[in-house]
């Protein structure tokens, strides 16, 4: 379909409720704003005719012949773009296919008329050329540099891939601003999550959708700026691996990179400090010395996480009985890192109450199924322009 080659940021919460009870604001779902974060040249679309070429590290500028449809992923940031573009029903694989349909299913209920199903995508996370060619997708929303890692993928493989069945457009090391592979650095460069949305958006020449979103973000951002409390106000929080009580997985959530951009933007204060690399390994011990205000349990809305069982088993505890954030009921459900531009809305949203329920309105308290329905004059963003912004009836 294509070739290219492989290198290549103030209204009280009263102010934001009324009318309606959902934040929106006479003009701010209208029109334009600044796309955020984004350079004037960079991901930009240039063409004549039909064709048209988008640029993004570490591909460079890769050159479309048409809108691609049948739609290649591996990592759920990328699935979770084409899904707000109106395109998750064309994503043919992604990592664990399987556990993130079930969670991405777990928001679409608050979304009128939007449906998803990615039961039947081909897991793709240790892909090889072989499943590339059998699926023949438009487009690879995938890193080729990650990709490069993959045992048995050399350079002419992924020169191959990009002319032959279609172009390379990902960025994976964004996630936690991780050094990419030998041979790739001098071409990477690091993007937020919104700012890869972007250039994922003008490759579906979706522009608009991409605007309609980012300004509903755009204004969240906005209010949290107004409304969050001073530092040393701030609740302390961790997040955490909790499936397993014997090996507890500890997560930053202020560290740059995409990973923690629904956590980061609410300026939560990190219990562990900067001295506990994200993923590590701690026991409730170490747990308890840093003592959190609130726990975040990644994956917790998963409807295979049993958020009634882990607080129970930390109430139980021996250790973790003692913490805060156990004994004042603080123990909240996450859902996850790898996230495209819906589920950081919902995060974001969920992530302020969980955090400042005397600012944002309460998180109810979840127990299991679907994300929460929250009243209408308690939601932070407009259930409803999101959901039309998907199905394009906006």
């Amino acid at each position: 379909m294509a070739s290219n080659a492989v290198h290549q940021a103030v209204p009280t919460r009263r102010d934001y409720l009324k009318g309606g009870g959902t934040v929106v604001g006479g003009g701010l779902l209208a029109g334009c704003i600044a796309e955020p974060n984004g350079s004037a040249d960079d991901g930009a679309t240039t063409g004549t005719g039909g064709s048209y070429t988008v640029s993004m590290a570490p591909m460079g500028e890769v050159e479309f012949d048409s809108v691609p449809e049948s739609v290649f992923t591996r990592l759920t940031h990328h699935a979770g773009m084409a899904f707000a573009l109106g395109r998750g029903e064309q994503v043919n694989a992604m990592h664990a296919p399987g556990y993130y349909d079930a969670l991405w299913n777990q928001f679409t209920p608050r979304l009128d008329g939007v449906t998803l199903d990615w039961s039947d995508c081909e897991p793709s996370w240790e892909v090889s050329k072989e499943q590339l060619y059998e699926l023949d997708s438009d487009v690879h929303l995938a890193d080729p540099a990650s990709v490069a890692a993959l045992d048995g993928w050399s350079e002419s493989d992924l020169e191959e891939v990009g002319q032959y069945l279609g172009p390379w457009f990902g960025n994976k090391f964004s996630d936690r601003h991780e050094t990419p592979p030998s041979g790739w650095a001098d071409d990477y460069r690091y993007y937020s999550l919104w700012e890869l949305f972007e250039r994922v958006a003008r490759v579906f020449r979706e522009q608009d959708r991409y605007r309609t979103l980012a300004a509903i973000r755009e204004r969240l951002l906005e209010w949290f700026d107004a409304e969050l409390p001073a530092v040393e106000a701030r609740p302390t929080a961790v997040m955490l691996g909790l499936s397993d009580l014997d090996t507890i997985y500890a997560y930053t959530l202020s560290n740059p990179g995409f990973l923690t951009a629904h956590t980061r933007p609410l300026g939560p204060v990190g219990a562990l400090g900067d001295d506990v690399k994200s993923g590590a390994v701690i026991d409730f011990e170490r747990l308890l010395d840093a003592d959190p205000d609130v726990i975040f349990v990644l994956g917790g809305l998963h409807p295979e996480t049993d958020m009634v069982d882990i607080r129970t088993r930390l109430e139980d505890h021996a250790v973790a009985r003692e913490l805060s954030a156990v004994q004042n009921g603080r123990v909240y459900p996450q859902g996850a890192r790898y996230q495209g531009p819906i589920l950081n809305l919902f995060q974001l949203e969920m992530t302020a109450k969980q955090l400042y329920p005397d600012r944002f309105g309460e998180w109810p308290t979840y127990t299991t199924g679907p994300y929460p329905e929250i009243p209408g004059d308690e939601q932070l963003f407009d259930r409803q322009r999101v959901a039309d912004c998907i199905t394009g009836n906006d």
